[in-house]
């Protein structure tokens, strides 16, 4: 079985190719309480040409220490410029890990914005690794 491979890492968090597991993932570090709207869209398009490169069909994002203002995302960019990168490589799947209580937890995977695959968010690591190996 393959070992997971770090293959980005910053002070905001790591980019790991998980063969095994057939997704790449963004494990996100509790700093992002710092991260500004600029490094934010720096570690996504980090993570887009991880995606494009490894080929393989999931995305796992743990954001469980993700701590960044949300007033600083801007999910225009995100869907302008990172998501059909991600149609590109042929993803099938994207999860996220998100801390308890979150209430999109447990909701039926859908299609967000301009993506071609369903997004599915969950409390556990094993969970979301079932689905996305489903």
């Amino acid at each position: 079985m393959a070992l997971p491979v770090i293959e980005y890492s910053d002070q905001w968090g790591e980019c790991i190719v998980r063969s095994a597991d057939n997704c790449t993932e963004i494990r996100w570090f509790d700093s992002t309480a710092e991260m500004s709207g600029n490094d934010f869209k720096s570690f996504l398009a980090a993570f887009a040409e991880i995606v494009e490169r490894a080929g393989l069909s999931g995305a796992l994002v743990d954001a469980v220490q993700f701590k960044m203002d949300m007033a600083q995302m801007s999910m225009g960019w995100r869907d302008e410029h990172i998501i059909p990168r991600y149609n590109a490589a042929g993803l099938k799947k994207f999860a996220f890990i998100m801390p308890a209580g979150m209430p999109a937890i447990g909701a039926p995977p859908s299609r967000e914005g301009p993506a071609d695959f369903p997004t599915a968010y969950f409390g556990s690591r094993q969970d979301a690794l079932k689905w996305i190996s489903a």
